[in-house]
């Protein structure tokens, strides 16, 4: 459900965390709700002001500006209430708080964010827990199924250094485990094969390798093999979507449990096991970053290590 809502001018003084940063990316985070082309409308129009003069969208804010943001009328989701135990969880999964980082163990089967049916996913569940934060924002994504380290930012600084380490992807080290189907040959430590998004009959959103498309390489190491799976550490060096996912179904060892890659006789083998999940999980996540060095590691939620 959708309401609309009117908001009176506000001057807004910009902060030391916003310093630098454009004008209309300034905007998007004090007009949530505002549809994109009013937003430049009424930068073009002169209705947005810093320090009392014009602006254009590519212009930069700087801290201890007075930026001018004018009435507009918002279209509000409707946000479900969490409820007091659903807030305690979640905030008994921080396995690592700075001043401007949390590191929360996201458990299998909640999404990072609301939508397509989800009206709570830990993003805003988290939001409600911590209400002091305003400036949390998810870093990076981890698939609903998919449990572990996932980064949300408490400062704007720390999320624009952040994503730009995971672009680069020369600071940042991610470690996963997975459960996979048949027996992984332990010489294959390297794949390196090119995916390209996709999507299925569902329009459900897939991956798929390709020659054409862009570079994409894991890095396997088997822990274990012990009948029809083998155990195994996934480290992405390149950041495509369902990578880990991808590489491994192509080769012929799916994840167990992967609904999406996955052949039908693996998914009947896997419930027969007991594997009711997505047996992937982010475990260990490094990075060295100028202001911030971390290691942190999440085991509590690798279920398929004693089954």
């Amino acid at each position: 459900m959708s309401a609309e809502q009117s908001q009176p001018v506000r001057i807004v003084t910009v902060d030391g965390d916003a310093d630098g940063q454009r004008v209309d990316n300034f905007l998007m985070r004090w007009m949530k709700g505002v549809p994109r082309a009013r937003l430049y409308r009424a930068i073009r129009k002169g209705e947005v002001r810093i320090n009392g003069r014009r602006c254009r969208s590519n212009d930069r804010v700087r801290r201890d500006d007075q930026v001018r943001i004018p009435p507009v009328t918002v279209r509000t989701m409707s946000t479900a209430i969490a409820t007091q135990d659903q807030m305690s969880a979640i905030l008994g999964r921080i396995v690592h708080e700075d001043r401007g980082l949390l590191v929360i163990n996201k458990p299998a089967g909640m999404a990072v964010h609301g939508g397509s049916g989800i009206s709570l996913g830990l993003i805003e569940l988290l939001r409600q827990a911590r209400p002091e934060d305003r400036q949390l924002e998810l870093v990076h994504r981890l698939d609903r199924g998919t449990s572990g380290c996932l980064m949300v930012s408490r400062r704007r600084s720390q999320l624009v250094a952040l994503q730009n380490a995971l672009r680069a992807r020369s600071d940042i080290r991610k470690r996963y485990v997975a459960l996979l189907h048949g027996p992984w040959p332990p010489s294959r430590q390297r794949v390196s094969l090119a995916m390209q998004k996709s999507s299925d009959e569902s329009q459900r959103r897939l991956s798929r390798v390709t020659k054409s498309g862009k570079p994409a390489e894991t890095r396997f190491q088997v822990i274990e093999q012990e009948g029809d799976y083998s155990l195994v550490n996934a480290w992405p060096v390149t950041g495509r979507t369902h990578q880990i996912r991808v590489h491994s179904a192509y080769l012929g060892h799916p994840v167990a449990g992967d609904d999406r890659y996955a052949e039908r006789s693996q998914l009947n083998l896997d419930r027969q096991r007991g594997h009711s999940r997505l047996m992937l999980h982010a475990r260990e996540l490094k990075l060295s970053l100028p202001e911030l060095h971390l290691d942190v590691h999440a085991d509590s939620d690798i279920d398929f290590l004693n089954q």
